[in-house]
């Protein structure tokens, strides 16, 4: 079924919109999207090591 037709609006009394009411795995699949763009955010000032770097401490720590 179409999304949009899935998505239902409550109207407070004046008529305006309030609330939104949609499928839940479309709420979980928004909400990850949004935990995981918050997640980058924070973190985009972290400094990067390279693939072999990772590598090599994953080896060192008998992770890999």
């Amino acid at each position: 079924m179409d999304l949009a037709k899935q998505i239902q609006f409550i109207f407070n009394n004046e008529g305006k919109k309030t609330f939104v009411v949609l499928p839940i795995n479309t709420f979980e699949e928004l909400f990850e999207d949004y935990i995981d763009s918050k997640a980058i955010e924070e973190r985009k000032n972290e400094s990067t090591i390279s693939l072999e770097e990772l590598e090599q401490e994953l080896k060192k720590d008998g992770k890999l």
